[in-house]
């Protein structure tokens, strides 16, 4: 135990090192495929981590998340790199752990008790005869102090501008005094950069250093993926009961009779199939087939295409709450199972609508993330509504659906940080300008990695007038000059940023622009 603490320490002290090294004044790029290899590498080698099928499966995804970065250099490559890191701690650290929302959860509860982490394992460590556990025992009765003192401190001289001056020059002093301190023993050295260097060795320590409460997991292992029917005990209340039934005036926490509870769903599902019927005959009949865009068809595309987003979220959580318990089980249910599969079936009509607006977007006016963004999360209802078919039909429990869709949402996240999204859509909208309104001030606003796709097309950055059918215009008029000119500067400062940066930030797109304007052989 005693050997282990201290290799773990040695490991989060090296990993400040390699922090500070690697991400000093660079850009996020090859520096963190370098950093999570390190990681894995000593999670590997940690006798506490055991090494199964899940912890191979989520290490490996992180080390795609974070090639992907060196590939691709999005922002949606870091949102998948932050986000497979903390999964893979949270279930290397926690394998019993069935779903990656707790997995993510006990991943954050880690990186916040990092001190506490920290002071347990320096506890234990040990060098010959010596340890450093009576000296934490001090530590211990002086923490809390410490934390209490200082956020009184606080209040006080927000209280009283004499005391906040007192209070000012006495961390002046101090600060001046670790200042000339620090100037003279690290006189090559930054205070600045020993900063950085704090940081990194924080977040290391956050990710290698296990949280030893369990309670996270061991809550989780209660959740049942089969619903069960329960006969709950009307005279156990909890505090949130009650608190729900005082503001709610009794209404949220009443009990109903199963029966009125059936009739309730009953009438509520057939009085929304037969509102979705109607709203899916409209669009059929006006949107599927032969539509001319009349009037200000932009904002109604628009409007109704997120109008049918929220319609299909709320449409899932009532199915949800309905089918949330007991309901399940009533011998009468198979009308209202078969109402709310009907009414699955007309959610799914209607995500067809919304990809066929989305579609008309797209042709009228081009690509943007937005309108990519309303395709994904189509894409995401169409599986939302399976699993919530298999949920009813299987009768599986909210906690099956939150385990089902998060390792779905998840694989999705990697499979479409694959493709570089910002390159598609200048590459889409140019090949296009005869066909859509061209947005050139939104193309200039995309990512470095598309300036060589830009300077092919220079020719096409002008502005191109956006009318509805009463000619009235919506885009804002700007000289083909003007374009130019921001291209121009687009270019200049890539140029720059290339030159202040070294091999650490390298990243194949940023490498593929610079080849393209010759700056890689200087």
């Amino acid at each position: 135990m005693k050997n282990k603490s201290n290799l773990l320490l040695l490991s989060a002290l090296l990993g400040g090192l390699l922090f500070n090294l690697l991400f000093w004044k660079e850009r996020l790029a090859l520096n963190l495929l370098i950093y999570s290899t390190y990681l894995l590498i000593i999670a590997y080698l940690n006798p506490e981590v055991v090494k199964s099928l899940k912890f191979k499966i989520y290490g490996l995804a992180h080390l795609l998340a974070a090639i992907l970065v060196v590939i691709n250099n999005s922002d949606l490559t870091l949102v998948s790199y932050y986000i497979s890191l903390l999964l893979f701690i949270g279930f290397s650290r926690n394998q019993q752990i069935r779903t990656i929302f707790t997995a993510f959860a006990a991943a954050i509860l880690q990186m916040i008790t990092v001190t506490f982490n920290a002071i347990r394992n320096l506890s234990e460590v040990s060098i010959g005869n010596f340890n450093l556990k009576p000296l934490f025992k001090i530590i211990k009765y002086v923490f809390i102090p410490i934390v209490i003192v200082t956020v009184f401190t606080c209040l006080y001289s927000a209280a009283s501008s004499v005391f906040a001056h007192y209070a000012e020059a006495f961390l002046n002093n101090i600060s001046n005094f670790v200042d000339k301190i620090f100037g003279f023993i690290f006189k090559d050295l930054s205070f600045i950069r020993f900063l950085h260097f704090c940081l990194g060795l924080i977040l290391t320590s956050g990710l290698i250093l296990a949280f030893f409460d369990k309670s996270i997991q061991n809550t989780e292992a209660n959740c049942k993926e089969q619903l069960l029917r329960i006969r709950r005990n009307q005279n156990q209340k909890t505090v949130w009961h009650e608190f729900i039934r005082v503001f709610s005036f009794n209404l949220l926490t009443r009990k109903l009779a199963l029966k009125t509870e059936f009739i309730t769903a009953l009438i509520s599902f057939a009085a929304l199939n037969m509102l979705l019927l109607l709203l899916n005959l409209i669009d059929i009949i006006m949107l599927w087939f032969g539509y001319k865009p009349s009037g200000n068809f932009s904002a109604d595309l628009h409007d109704g295409t997120n109008a049918l987003i929220f319609s299909i979220a709320m449409a899932l959580a009532v199915i949800i709450y309905f089918f949330r318990g007991n309901l399940n089980f009533y011998s009468k249910s198979k009308t209202l199972r078969i109402l709310a599969f009907a009414w699955m079936i007309q959610n799914f009509i209607l995500i067809i609508s919304v990809f066929i607006r989305d579609g008309y977007y797209i042709e009228f006016y081009g690509l943007t993330h937005k309108r990519i963004g309303v395709l994904v999360f189509a894409i995401l209802c169409i599986i939302g509504l399976t699993t919530v078919y298999i949920k009813v039909a299987k009768q599986k429990t909210f906690f099956y659906l939150l385990k089902i869709n998060g390792n779905i949402w998840f694989v999705l996240l990697l499979a479409f940080s694959t493709i570089n999204w910002d390159v598609l859509i200048a590459k889409y909208n140019l090949a296009q300008s005869d066909k859509i309104s061209l947005d050139a001030k939104y193309l200039l606003s995309l990512s470095d990695k598309t300036l060589p796709v830009l300077d092919k097309n220079r020719a096409k950055l002008h502005f191109t007038e956006d009318t509805d059918t009463n000619d009235r215009t919506y885009a804002s008029p700007e000289t083909s000059a003007f374009y130019q000119q921001q291209l121009y500067q687009r270019i200049g400062h890539f140029k720059e940023r290339h030159e202040k940066v070294s091999w650490l930030s390298w990243n194949l797109q940023d490498w593929k622009t610079a080849e393209y304007f010759g700056l890689n052989g200087t």
